[in-house]
């Protein structure tokens, strides 16, 4: 990855792009930007590793429903991850339900993307791909477990009985691949949309 074309061209799209080489470097950044403000996370196991809500709680009135506290749609700043960031400057995600997708979109003024490099693809349909077959598969493990390759349980989607080796474009009622959100430029209404990459393999 050359992370100075990377951000040249995220940059020309009206993103913010910063990069850090470890997650303790990034998480001390976000606590300093968030500081006095409401601050919603989503759903997102970089989050959880990079033990982010602890340490921006001190500072900011943090709210993630992972943690029990809810969520507030109406926030100033939201901080999530993607399933794939795109070197041609896309960032791509996959839900379920919305909740995590749908303040990218809309509410908080301010969003921050966390992503290790892992989530860095050469383009966008490399990206889609990595957001199908890598992320939401084990996504999916993580919430519905290894289901019996056996099993008449159509509820789950097909990829748990699999092992969550790749997307199977199952229609199971608890399918968590409902929507695909492909961010191409920061929406009109933030007044700051933000990718902090991080030099270290992170979540799914």
């Amino acid at each position: 990855m050359d992370f100075t074309k990377l951000k040249r061209t995220f940059e020309a799209r009206g993103f913010s792009v910063r990069y850090f080489e470890t997650g303790m470097e990034a998480v001390q950044y976000l606590a300093e930007q968030t500081t006095g403000k409401t601050v919603s996370f989503g759903g997102s196991t970089t989050l959880e590793q990079l033990s982010a809500y602890e340490a921006l709680q001190s500072g900011a009135d943090v709210h993630w429903h992972w943690k029990g506290d809810g969520y507030v749609q109406d926030s100033e700043v939201y901080v999530t991850s993607a399933n794939a960031v795109s070197e041609t400057g896309e960032i791509v995600n996959i839900d379920g339900a919305g909740n995590r997708v749908s303040a990218t979109l809309y509410g908080p003024k301010e969003v921050f993307f966390v992503c290790g490099v892992n989530k860095v693809m050469p383009d966008l349909h490399q990206a889609i791909d990595r957001a199908q077959n890598i992320a939401a598969p084990r996504n999916a493990m993580r919430l519905f477990g290894h289901a019996d390759s056996d099993s008449k349980n159509t509820s789950i989607p097909a990829c748990t009985a699999a092992g969550g080796d790749k997307c199977y474009h199952c229609k199971a009622p608890n399918s968590i691949c409902r929507a695909i959100v492909i961010h191409q430029g920061p929406m009109r209404s933030h007044d700051r949309c933000e990718l902090i990459l991080i030099g270290e393999e992170l979540g799914f």
